[in-house]
């Protein structure tokens, strides 16, 4: 999950049914990034959820994008059976058209959208959790921070940004936080240091991360630095995967059915699965959320998802399908 945006999309396919939701507030929080509220168009509940979820919006084109959820109240009941569903959505100048879209919706426009999905949810501990959002990965973690105060579990949180003109939900975040927040303005501070922060947790203390890739790639580092144990460490990526240098095609063959596709060096194994109408089950394309993975009967992922172990990979027997890629000439599926 190259160059990064801070907007959390991907093109993505939902299992669930779309369904039609109007747009029924839009507030600008800073210069590039703004709230969007939907709720059904016969004011109906929508369907319920919990920290750390998103629902895909269909885009013209055909594609859809991932936004998180946004619960800025700490009330049990707010996500349970609400009236409308609040985003917040940073305009990028190296959108696909995501961002674009959703900053041009005005009050009473239309959208598509699925129900929420969640790969990022909250664990249950007895440790104090540590909440770090980098820019717009704020998102999710209000919801985090909402959820754990109407539980009355500690937490402590970390709101890190290049320039102050950038915190969007900040008045919301103090609000939920209190003395438990610090706010990072690289600005004025420098670089935030969070293989620091990392390095002073209490052992088992939990940390959840949103934010540009670079911040998430030194998480990941400093977590294995660290000898943290699998799973202490939560993340969610916000940019799609680039080419690398050198991907080359290769072949895959499906065991089920036995049909061969070619992998172009500019396709993942699931875009063409998907153009070959082979209906593979997928949803984030980022390589976090596990949704595509699948079992590999025969030749050596290259993997590059961030769901594996490090034992995982090496043995090579799983792969997700929407990022990772082959060192071998052939890789035989178990599809």
């Amino acid at each position: 999950m190259g160059a990064t945006t801070d907007e959390h999309e991907s093109q993505t396919m939902s299992t669930t049914t779309p369904h039609s939701l109007v747009v029924t507030e839009v507030r600008a929080l800073t210069p590039a990034i703004r709230a969007i509220t939907l709720a059904a168009p016969d004011g109906a509940g929508l369907a319920g959820w919990q920290a750390g979820a998103h629902i895909n919006i269909a885009l013209p084109g055909g594609s859809e994008r991932s936004y998180s959820l946004v619960n800025p109240t700490a009330d049990e009941g707010s996500t349970q059976a609400p009236k409308t569903y609040l985003l917040g959505v940073r305009l990028s100048q190296t959108s696909a058209g995501g961002s674009r879209f959703m900053h041009a919706l005005q009050v009473g426009d239309l959208v598509s959208a699925s129900a929420p999905r969640n790969h990022f949810a909250l664990q249950a501990t007895s440790h104090t959790t540590v909440l770090v959002a980098g820019g717009i990965g704020i998102t999710p973690l209000i919801s985090m921070a909402a959820e754990l105060k109407a539980a009355q579990k500690p937490f402590r949180m970390v709101y890190a940004v290049r320039n102050r003109d950038q915190l969007a939900f900040l008045d919301e975040v103090q609000a939920l936080a209190g003395e438990a927040l610090s706010v990072h303005c690289d600005a004025g501070a420098g670089q935030f240091d969070l293989a620091g922060l990392m390095a002073s947790l209490v052992d088992g203390e939990p940390l959840y991360l949103c934010g540009p890739m670079p911040m998430i790639e030194a998480g990941i580092a400093a977590a294995k630095q660290l000898g943290w144990a699998d799973k202490r460490l939560h993340f969610e990526i916000f940019s799609a995967p680039e080419m690398q240098a050198g991907d080359k095609p290769f072949e895959i063959v499906l065991k089920s059915s036995g049909k061969r596709y070619q992998v172009p060096a500019d396709k993942t194994i699931l875009d063409v699965l998907v153009a070959a109408d082979e209906d593979p089950i997928y949803d984030c394309q980022r390589g976090d959320c596990g949704i595509c993975q699948v079992g590999v009967i025969e030749g050596v992922p290259d993997h590059r998802d961030f769901i594996l172990s490090d034992s995982e990979k090496a043995a090579g027997r799983l792969i997700q399908i929407c990022i990772s890629r082959a060192h071998s000439s052939e890789l035989v599926l178990d599809i």
